[in-house]
């Protein structure tokens, strides 16, 4: 459904970034979008691609991040370049999950093998890490999500420890929230996090199949969500973010779909995918080959295309009102706006 009407909200899809694979601009694997300045769009991947370095070895690669440039319209999309890469030397990543900005756009990186914070600049440059591993206070054990709060200070989702820890952006401990279990409060395995406007904290609660709300203080408030694959359920949520309505977006990831819960938290609506038109680096390719053109007209249905396999990421982009979800196994983001002053036609004329 290309345009959904829902409780007074309306979405449009606008379209599909990204393709996988040689010969044009794409992404491996994405599985977090953050927002920059001017247009772009920092995408967080971790696919990968085997290279030989030798006759008798080779070596996985793909992990990087995409800086891009994403306008209002479909086409309008350009590879800015690429940060990052594989290897555990400072500056290096090997398994990263979670990425934020600063107000600079300094880049915030977890790395659950490595257990530590990556600090690069926007253009790629190495500034710092901080982080070890142990299960102590401002210690690592699987680092995944991590979200800005409007002080500027970390929350990061430190997922085998079950528990959330935040830091100022030097990497100074300030304090923890969350504990093992399946009560209120309690975490298994929590994946992502985001903050909203008035500095509450939502952590994707994954092997608990729910999405939990908490003060700044780690307090908790509410839950959205159960498991299961009906609507309103989800089946291990990787990710979360909050609109300026306070609109709750959850990436349901082995339910293939984003599910969408208003701030008392009740459901509202799901997104399935709907790239129904290839993106602009698809298209490169595809048409680039007349076989590839003729293999596509012969399949019954390309519905299986359009849909999203496996969504890890979500991000609302506050500037442009809209939902960017990392679609990571269809290797691209899909994008709704938020419409405002809808206009529903005459149907008695």
């Amino acid at each position: 459904m290309l345009t959904q009407l829902v409780a007074g909200r309306v979405y449009d899809f606008s379209h599909a970034v990204g393709r996988w694979g040689a010969g044009a601009p794409g992404f491996s694997c994405p599985i977090k979008p953050v927002i920059g300045k001017d247009n772009t769009v920092y995408v967080l991947c971790r696919g990968y691609e085997i290279v030989p370095i030798a006759a008798w070895n080779k070596i996985a690669v793909g992990v990087k991040i995409s800086k891009v440039s994403i306008g209002n319209e479909p086409g309008d999309e350009e590879l800015q370049k690429e940060i990052g890469k594989y290897g555990d030397t400072p500056g290096d990543l090997i398994w990263p999950a979670g990425i934020t900005l600063d107000i600079d756009d300094n880049l915030y990186i977890t790395d659950e093998w490595m257990n530590r914070i990556t600090i690069l600049d926007p253009d790629g440059k190495f500034k710092g890490v901080w982080g070890t591993s142990g299960k102590g206070d401002g210690q690592f054990n699987g680092p995944s999500g991590i979200a800005s709060n409007p002080n500027g200070d970390l929350y990061v989702v430190d997922s085998m420890n079950h528990r959330v820890q935040k830091f100022t952006r030097d990497g100074r401990y300030l304090g923890k929230f969350g504990s093992y279990g399946n009560g209120m409060g309690q975490l298994n395995s929590p994946w992502g996090i985001t903050v909203d406007k008035n500095g509450f904290v939502y952590v994707a609660d994954h092997k608990n199949n729910r999405i939990q709300k908490f003060d700044s203080y780690g307090t908790f408030v509410q839950t959205f969500g159960v498991g299961g694959d009906s609507k309103g359920s989800l089946n291990r949520p990787t990710d979360v973010t909050v609109d300026g309505d306070g609109d709750v977006y959850v990436a349901d990831w082995l339910n293939d779909r984003v599910q969408l819960f208003a701030e008392d938290g009740h459901f509202l609506t799901s997104f399935v995918g709907d790239a129904q038109v290839l993106s602009k680096w698809g298209s490169m390719v595809v048409v680039s080959n007349p076989d590839s053109v003729k293999r596509r007209r012969e399949v019954g249905s390309l519905k299986v295309e359009w849909e999203m396999s496996m969504p890890t990421g979500v991000t609302f982009d506050h500037q442009k009102n809209r939902l960017l979800v990392a679609d990571t196994q269809r290797h691209r983001l899909q994008i709704y706006k938020k419409v405002t002053g809808y206009m529903e036609p005459q149907r008695n004329l």
